[in-house]
Order: structure tokens, then sequence, then C-alpha cells
């Protein structure tokens, strides 16, 4: 392609970004615009979005500047960017996603706290070629709401539980068949300890209780002999 063609095509970014402007597409002359209502659960975060508007051509406008206040339209400042400022109760939790060649952003609140519940207004600050500076904020701003924050919920694995018998663990599913006799040998086996150990306790019970009586009929005996001989002792 030859120069002259190349030409109208290489200038015209430049044209249409010089000529350019964020107009608005109400009545007003500028405005800012942000939803109404916001709510989000305690511990989350939130996005809280912005547009904004001017009839002011873009080489007109030497810089622009975000902030955003909190509770009413007179509230503290919450963030400033130029100079940097993020108010103390929301130190680490607050971030601007916006750049000057945006007419819209959104400003990100972490780690959301119950206190955090209330009215957000964002505010915009126009430089023009003659310093004058032009400044309009958002009317109802953006309520936001905080709710609970969700149940956290523990999940149980898949894996099938193990199941004890006698102190062995047989575990469920698939077994291969030298497991499986290996533990049922094992179950039999304990069965058959615990059947023999039973028999020898009730034999020893039986021995002592048999041990007991004969030696009641020992001292019964010997008692009777003590006795009888004292009978005759005394006839005599």
């Amino acid at each position: 392609m030859s120069l002259p063609l190349l030409l109208p095509l290489l200038l015209l970014p430049a044209f249409l970004q010089n000529g350019s402007s964020i107009k608005c597409n109400s009545d007003a002359r500028y405005e800012v615009n942000q939803p109404k209502r916001l709510s989000a659960p305690k511990g989350g975060s939130i996005h809280i979005p912005f547009s904004f508007c001017h009839p002011w051509e873009s080489a007109s406008v030497l810089s622009v500047r975000i902030t955003w206040r909190w509770k009413d339209f007179h509230g503290a400042f919450i963030y400033n960017m130029t100079p940097h400022f993020i108010h103390t109760d929301f130190q680490n939790r607050l971030f601007l996603n916006w750049t000057e060649s945006w007419e819209n952003g959104y400003l990100q609140i972490s780690n959301l706290r119950k206190e955090d519940e209330s009215l957000y207004f964002c505010r915009v600050y126009l430089t023009l070629k003659k310093h004058e500076e032009v400044v309009w904020q958002s009317m109802p701003g953006t309520r936001l709401t905080i709710t609970r924050a969700p149940k956290k919920t523990t999940q149980v694995p898949s894996t099938t539980a193990a199941a004890t018998t006698d102190g062995l663990s047989v575990s469920g599913g698939k077994k291969c068949s030298g497991s499986w006799s290996l533990s049922m040998e094992a179950v039999i086996g304990i069965a058959l300890f615990t059947a023999v150990l039973k028999i020898v306790i009730l034999g020893v019970m039986v021995y002592l209780r048999w041990k007991r009586s004969k030696e009641v009929v020992d001292v019964a005996q010997r008692l009777t002999g003590m006795f009888k001989r004292g009978l005759n002792q005394d006839e005599q």
C-alpha cells in the first residue's frame, strides 16, 4: 500500500482520540452511575461498579481522579487516588480497578465485615487545560448489605468405611481371594481360641468350686471327730 493511502489510516486513531468525549445518555451534563443496592456475605468480597460521563473532549482533560466516600453524601473519604489514601477501617481491603482511559470500573472490598454495611459514593475530579477542576459525585450511592457467612460443609470421603469384627478390620469393596481367605481363617481361629478359653475358664471355676466344697467337707468331718472325742472323754 502506498504512503498517501497509509497516512489517513495512521492519523485516524489520533483524530478519534482527540475529538472523543464521554457524553451522558441522560439530560445531565455529567454524572456518576452506581447500582442502588448490593449484598455480599460476611468474610467475602464485593465489586461496586461505577461509570461516569461528561461533555468535555478528551483533549481538553488533563487528568481524572477518583475518590470514594461512605455512610452519607458528605461522609468520610475511604479511598483517594492522588495522594494515595485508604481509610484505617479498610487497610489492605480496598482495590480500585480503573485507569484514566476508562469510563467505568469498580471498587473491590475484601474480607467483608458487618461494620462495612453502609452507603458508598464514587466521586470524580476532572482537571481541564485551563487548570479548572470540575467535581461531581453519585447522589444516591450504593447501599451495601452484609449477609451471614455461608456455613462450611465437610465432605465425607468417598472411600468405603472399614467394618471391624473382633478386633480385625475387614474393608468393604473389591478384595482379592487370597486376602479374603486369610481374613476368614483369622476370624475362625480367633473364634475357636475364644471358645477353648471359655471352656478352660469354666473348668477352672468348676475345679475351684469342687475343691472348696471338699475343703468344707473335710473341715466338717474334723469338727465332727473332735466333737465325738469330746463326748467320749466326758463319759469316761
